[in-house]
């Protein structure tokens, strides 16, 4: 199989302009979460696709005190290792 030099050079072009658009998808999903002193900060949607829980279930676990939580600009967040302690606490139960 045989493909023309212009051929393949659109083929490329339109790979490689996928390639960027990915680029920069991955690039806003990795910014979009805040960090303080190195530390990842999730919000409640964020724990909740992460924990596969209900926003009933995590207000329990905010109330028993099993996840700590910050309030910054009335917004909840939670660091990210308080979620694995969490998990590996309820992994070990």
């Amino acid at each position: 199989m045989n493909i023309e030099r212009t051929e393949f050079t659109a083929w490329m072009e339109r790979i490689m302009e996928r390639f960027d658009l990915l680029k920069e998808q991955v690039s806003s999903n990795h910014s979009r979460f805040i960090e303080i002193d190195g530390e990842v900060l999730l919000d409640n949607q964020d724990v909740l696709q992460l924990l596969k829980i209900s926003s009933r279930s995590l207000q329990r676990y905010r109330t028993d005190k099993k996840l700590p939580y910050y309030t910054i600009s009335g917004k909840l967040y939670y660091k990210l290792s308080d979620v694995h302690q969490l998990i590996r606490e309820c992994l070990s139960s």
